[in-house]
């Protein structure tokens, strides 16, 4: 384990420091803690995208995406006819 050295603003301990003492955990832990779940939600991770492949291909009730599109455009003017 590397170890870092931060200035951060004296509030910013105290409230640390009480949130530690309230969980009975150390500085370290905490933000060791945080750091991991800043980096979870930055990472660039789409595998959302891979589980969610397909999940409605099987509905019956949502209408193919060019029939649907077709279907609402066609009361409007042709470009050509412009």
């Amino acid at each position: 384990m590397t170890r870092i050295l931060a200035d951060l603003p004296d509030e910013d301990i105290d409230k640390l420091d009480a949130l530690g003492a309230s969980q009975k955990r150390s500085r370290a832990s905490l933000l060791r803690e945080a750091i991991r779940l800043f980096l979870a939600q930055t990472t660039d991770d789409r595998s959302w995208i891979d589980r969610g492949y397909g999940l409605w291909a099987d509905r019956e009730d949502i209408p193919e995406g060019l029939e649907y599109q077709r279907a609402m455009r066609e009361d409007r003017t042709p470009h050509e006819d412009i």
